[in-house]
């Protein structure tokens, strides 16, 4: 072995170390952030379907954005916005529900993950017609 190679392996080996670690955190992190993504969206749901039903003030609790809050934050998120009208018809209505969850990532901080959902409510069938 001359003297140039010296230490030419123990190169090699920090490098592909390197690439290793960095898969493992790249992998990691996005593990992380599906994880948040799918609680996000179980948040949205319930949200939505919460705020769907209190549209009907006789079937409702509250108001829809308040039921819809209640039940976001009962699942880790924030609502950012609501489409959400009190309809006193017998209408079917659709309502539509935007959620925020932070999620702290290694070596990336904290990030917000956003997902939605919509959320459906008959009267009609409610009242067993």
């Amino acid at each position: 072995m001359n003297r140039e190679e010296r230490g030419s392996a123990t190169l090699v080996v920090v490098f592909v170390l390197g690439l290793v670690l960095t898969a493992v955190i790249g992998l990691g992190s996005l593990a992380i952030l599906y994880g948040a993504r799918t609680e996000a969206s179980i948040a949205a749901d319930a949200a939505a379907l919460a705020a769907a039903v209190a549209t009907y003030p006789p079937a409702g609790a509250g108001t829809p954005q308040a039921e819809a809050s209640r039940y976001a934050t009962a699942n880790g998120a924030v609502v950012v916005t609501c489409t959400c009208t009190v309809d006193p018809s017998f209408a079917s209505r659709t309502v539509t529900v935007i959620v925020e969850k932070e999620v702290s990532v290694p070596f990336f901080g904290t990030l917000r993950v956003k997902a939605g959902a919509r959320g459906e409510f008959d009267p009609v069938a409610w009242l067993g017609g």
